[in-house]
């Protein structure tokens, strides 16, 4: 795959100022710099940030400023970012929640996936291409962009909505449809293929490996180095997971993605599952933003230069053909009319795995470069006009319709947690079981592997990871929960999440329990405003039964002690402004200790 994707798009060395090869710091500065600029910038008007990479591409490229020289081989390193996508979108496929969405994922994404492809693959035929390159290129652009429009419908908030969910169960068969192309690719290629020990054993003996290997001994060595506590290794041994996997498929000719998919698929259930997704996305990110640059640099605009109409008509044919195969798949498995053209329009637009398969069938012979060239700018353009399509029909839809309600959606579960607990030692497993008993979602993260490794024995749902990580916090939910239960036992821990998730989720309402005075201090000053000292609360309890069995009325005691924990809550709040000078600390106690003897004594008389 690494050899037929760096033929991606057209190839040009172009040659320094100097007329001397640029230097690798000097490319990473340029790189930088691009996505510094040219994402920020795109993002300011609400479009993706893929097409932010693809027009920086284009800019720092052979036909723009023409500031590299060898776009093949930016292409093979930036590949990786593909790798490490499919690796995550294999983190997130649950078995459990693929079950959950079998029908709308098997049902609605393969109608969606059979009549574009067919629709698409017509119409490329009956334009004069054969049959082998038509299918290929229905089924290259019956793809969307699974970041692209999840982020749009996200920024929308239409997600939740019946089009939304339909469009997010299509877009996970669309990422499940990929893996067959991939590996189905290569084996068209060859002009005489022979199925002899090496093209076929090979393959099933790596995928064997790879699933035993990911069942029976990435989980137990994950836990030994989780248990070292370095976090550097553990990063480490993410990164060789992926790297491992993809090695070994490439190594009997199958793609690098698929076995990247397939690890993260088999620890989609681990409780290191948040952990490793954390890990990646940095690196993730970066390389697919690379990625993306190297297309936009080996874009052959040319092709546009020279016929412009052709290619804007060729644009709005495919944008129209998408769209009306789409609803009718959507229509075809019982949505009802504006939620069906709805649909098309948001997966209207082409997928960045478009470029991957396009430029592989290119790379084997399979279509002329000259057509993969016309397709690539194709796709390209359709997804700069997927976020205005998507806000045109909205319009269109809400002027047609303005009093219809949204019709009810099955019974899909959203994988959304409505409450994250950081930390499941005693305070935050009886959280926990409260929750569970009233049904509701939580997702609880836990730094203490022998803690993970006991819990889960129990059925608990728990996953390894330090939730003062902003990445492990927005992995885990953070953006869409509505509460974070802060109950890290150690005090350090404890205040850089709460200062994390103060700065980075403002909506978020944390409630945290402190060890101690010092800890709530700390809590307070991080923004932290509803806090539970964890002896505080059982202390009062004890006091309050101490008073009745002195002979105290028990409504007298409960009276007494109830003032007491509103004077000692607003005595914390006082001292914790004053807590670094020791005098006034000190004067501030006797004082409250002089106020609250004053109270007393007057409930006495």
């Amino acid at each position: 795959m690494v050899a037929a994707v760096s033929q991606l798009g057209h190839r040009r060395s172009l040659a320094s100022n100097a007329g001397e090869p640029m230097s690798l710091t000097g490319q990473i500065a340029i790189f930088l710099a691009a996505t510094v600029v040219a994402v920020p910038l795109f993002r300011r008007f609400r479009m993706s940030a893929v097409l932010g990479y693809l027009a920086a591409g284009i800019v720092v490229g052979p036909w723009g400023l023409g500031l590299f020289q060898d776009v093949e081989s930016i292409l093979n390193f930036a590949e990786f970012g593909v790798v490490l996508l499919l690796f995550v979108i294999g983190l997130e496929l649950q078995p459990s929640r693929l079950w959950v969405m079998r029908q709308a994922v098997f049902g609605a994404g393969f109608a969606q996936v059979a009549i574009t492809t067919a629709a698409i693959a017509l119409s490329a035929h009956a334009l004069g291409q054969p049959w082998v390159a038509a299918i290929i290129i229905g089924s290259a652009l019956s793809l969307s962009s699974t970041a692209l429009i999840l982020q749009v419908l996200a920024e929308r908030g239409e997600l939740t909505a019946r089009h939304g969910r339909t469009a997010f169960a299509m877009l996970l068969f669309q990422d499940l449809a990929v893996m067959p192309a991939l590996v189905v690719l290569p084996m068209l290629g060859g002009r005489t293929p022979t199925l002899d020990w090496k093209t076929v054993e090979l393959p099933v003996a790596a995928l064997a490996v790879d699933i035993g290997a990911g069942r029976y001994a990435l989980r137990p060595a994950l836990r030994v180095i989780a248990a070292t506590r370095v976090q550097e290794a553990f990063t480490a041994a993410a990164l060789l997971v992926v790297v491992g996997t993809a090695l070994l498929f490439q190594s009997v000719g199958l793609s690098m993605a698929l076995g990247a998919f397939i690890a993260g698929v088999l620890l989609a259930d681990s409780e290191y599952r948040h952990e490793l997704e954390a890990d990646i996305e940095p690196f993730k990110g970066l390389l697919l933003g690379l990625f993306f640059i190297a297309v936009g640099m080996s874009a052959n605009l040319g092709v546009l230069f020279e016929s412009p109409a052709r290619v804007l008509a060729l644009t709005l044919a495919y944008l129209l053909l998408k769209t009306s195969a789409i609803a009718l798949a959507a229509w075809i498995t019982r949505h009802d009319g504006p939620t069906a053209w709805r649909l098309g329009v948001a997966l209207a637009g082409g997928g960045e795995f478009a470029f991957v398969l396009l430029g592989l069938a290119a790379g084997q012979g399979l279509m002329p470069r000259t057509t993969a060239d016309l397709l690539v700018i194709v796709v390209t353009l359709s997804m700069v006009l997927s976020p205005m399509l998507i806000a045109g029909a909205d319009r269109l839809a809400r002027r047609l319709q303005p009093a219809a309600p949204a019709p009810a959606f099955d019974t899909i579960e959203p994988d959304e947690p409505r409450v994250l607990i950081a930390g499941f030692g005693r305070f935050g497993q009886i959280v926990a079981r409260v929750l569970r008993a009233r049904h509701i979602r939580f997702t609880a993260l836990e730094v203490s592997q022998a803690q993970v490794d006991f819990v889960r024995r129990f059925g608990n749902k728990l996953y390894y990871g330090d939730a003062s990580r902003l990445e492990m916090l927005r992995s885990a939910g953070a953006e869409h929960a509505q509460l974070l239960v802060l109950a890290i036992d150690d005090v350090e821990a404890s205040v850089r999440t709460a200062e994390v998730a103060r700065r980075h989720f403002p909506g978020l309402r944390i409630l945290a329990r402190a060890r101690n005075r010092q800890h709530a201090f700390r809590l307070l000053e991080a923004g932290v405003t509803e806090i539970w000292r964890e002896t505080f609360a059982s202390s009062l309890e004890v006091a309050e039964a101490a008073l009745v069995a002195l002979g105290t009325p028990r409504d007298a005691a409960a009276s007494q002690v109830h003032r007491f924990r509103v004077h000692d809550e607003e005595t914390l709040r006082v001292q914790a402004a004053v807590r670094d000078d020791e005098t006034r600390l000190i004067a501030t106690t006797k004082a409250s200790a002089q106020q609250l003897e004053s109270l007393f004594e007057a409930d006495a008389r």
